[in-house]
């Protein structure tokens, strides 16, 4: 998909229309269309219910052009929330309507927004909305409903054109970095084992400049992870830690550092997951393809910032030489983790992990995972679980979550808690005792490992697309436009 920016100066073939209801088109695109063909589109509005959010038609007009109009409901209500879903629902109706091109101007999408990050968010939602998984396939006699070009209208001077455009073009490495994240999530887990997603990591590291390592199985024992160690233990494919790296020239202050759940395969070791839970376990490393895609799309912004991602890479399967629920392992912190669940083996490795980011001496450490069920049963499928004993710091996410469309929300971890996950033979285990306060039971375990500023983010309640997202069915892509935006907001605010 092409996404090009024009002028509404001359008549386009065909035309998005987003229309609140009872709201008509607007005049400067009244011009472009037409007499005929803006008469028939007033004609259609007038003898049909008023356009709520999210009705859609399609208008096959006497010029020959296809006008797409987008119900934007109530005026009073509309938010940048609402105009996300819209200009995906703009990709879903051109595909249904097997239309390759066409122009929307970007005032009947804006919702506060100026023009440059209007534009940026455009670019980033189309080309999310326009992936399909169909990998694993055969193609259809017809085709794949494909995209050619949207041009997005907006009125600029010239002197303004190169910064418009190169808004664009930044949404476009978020919107790619975030489908590639998807991809990666998607893939069954016999195509995604520890060892391919440290391969993959290298690849899209090495394109965009970013210092890839990997550490094997020896590697990882010799610096004391057992938790990742354990976890791995009854995978025939051998654990890697992967660490990225990107430092921006001009940077000269503490990293970032982003650490990522990759569980290539979850199915709950000895403590097996029940069939229904069980199905969607390849995604399980979606923290980490965030992290990995993050880190690219960072470098290829070029912001000014010392990044660094962790991902401890693992398969979690039952058989002969599977950890026990009753082992304890000793993490790279030299605390000992009882083990309660097998299948509570994300923030096992995530503690080898966390204990690994301190010798960077972190500006900051954000740690992001598909961590607990608990999570989604808290706050569904649409906003995901934020944990900070800082409340300026959580104030700031929420900010950055609905700045960049991944949304994020509050949930308690105070002292109270942490006596759930205090061990009985070891020093911390990894399940809370109560059986309550999953998510929060999760927290606080990951931060018995932590000795520096750190915010945890569990994902698991956005891992999947819902119907109300208008995107392809799958892994959503959660994390990378939001590590875009910290980052670019670490570059520019010496106190975050």
């Amino acid at each position: 998909m092409k996404i090009q920016l024009v002028t509404l100066d001359k008549k386009r073939t065909n035309y998005i229309l987003p229309l609140f209801e009872n709201g008509g088109v607007s005049a400067h695109v009244g011009k472009q269309l037409g007499p005929e063909d803006l008469g028939l589109i007033q004609l259609f509005l007038t003898n049909k219910p008023p356009l709520g959010r999210g009705a859609s038609h399609t208008l096959f007009l006497p010029s020959g052009s296809t006008a797409l109009l987008l119900g934007k409901g109530n005026k009073e209500a509309w938010n940048q929330r609402a105009a996300r879903i819209l200009v995906r629902a703009m990709v879903g109706e051109m595909k249904a309507g097997r239309v390759t091109e066409a122009t929307v101007d970007i005032d009947d999408i804006r919702a506060e927004k100026e023009d440059e990050a209007l534009l940026e968010m455009i670019a980033m939602e189309l080309l999310m909305a326009n992936l399909a998984f169909n990998e694993y396939k055969q193609v259809p006699k017809e085709g794949w409903p494909t995209i050619a070009q949207v041009n997005l209208a907006a009125k600029f001077a010239p002197s303004q054109k190169k910064q418009y455009e190169a808004a664009i073009a930044r949404g476009v490495i978020v919107g790619e970095e975030t489908n590639q994240t998807r991809l990666l999530s998607n893939t069954p887990g016999g195509d995604m084992t520890p060892s391919l997603l440290a391969k993959h990591a290298q690849k899209v590291g090495r394109a965009a400049k970013v210092k890839v390592t990997v550490l094997d199985e020896p590697a990882i024992r010799k610096l004391g992870m057992g938790g990742v160690i354990g976890v791995c233990q009854g995978s025939d494919d051998r654990p890697k830690f992967i660490m990225m790296e990107y430092k921006h020239r001009s940077y000269k202050g503490r990293p970032l550092v982003l650490v990522g759940k990759g569980v290539t395969f979850d199915t709950g070791g000895l403590n097996l997951k029940p069939t229904p839970a069980i199905y969607e376990m390849h995604m399980d490393m979606s923290g980490g393809a965030a992290v990995i895609h993050a880190m690219v799309a960072i470098a290829r912004l070029g912001i000014p910032l010392h990044v660094i991602g962790l991902v401890p890479a693992v398969e979690n399967m039952p058989s002969g030489s599977s950890y026990r629920p009753g082992d304890i392992l000793r993490s790279i912190t030299g605390k000992t983790i009882e083990v309660l669940n097998t299948d509570a083996e994300g923030r096992i490795i995530l503690a080898d992990a966390l204990g690994y980011a301190s010798r960077f001496k972190p500006r900051l450490v954000v740690d992001i995972a598909t961590l607990t069920g608990a999570s989604l049963v808290a706050l569904g499928d649409r906003v995901n679980a934020l944990f900070t004993e800082d409340e300026k710091r959580e104030q700031l996410f929420r900010d950055l979550g609905e700045r960049s469309g991944d949304y994020l929300w509050p949930l308690p971890m105070w002292e109270e808690y942490a006596e759930d996950v205090k061990g009985t033979f070891g020093d911390v285990a990894n399940s809370g005792k109560s059986g309550k306060a999953g998510a929060t039971a999760g927290a606080m375990f990951l931060r018995e490992f932590v000795s520096f500023p750190w915010v945890h983010i569990d994902m698991a309640p956005t891992m999947t697309a819902n119907e109300q997202d208008r995107l392809a069915k799958g892994a959503k892509g959660t994390g990378v436009r939001f590590f875009v935006e910290l980052a670019r907001y670490m570059a520019e605010h010496k106190e975050a």
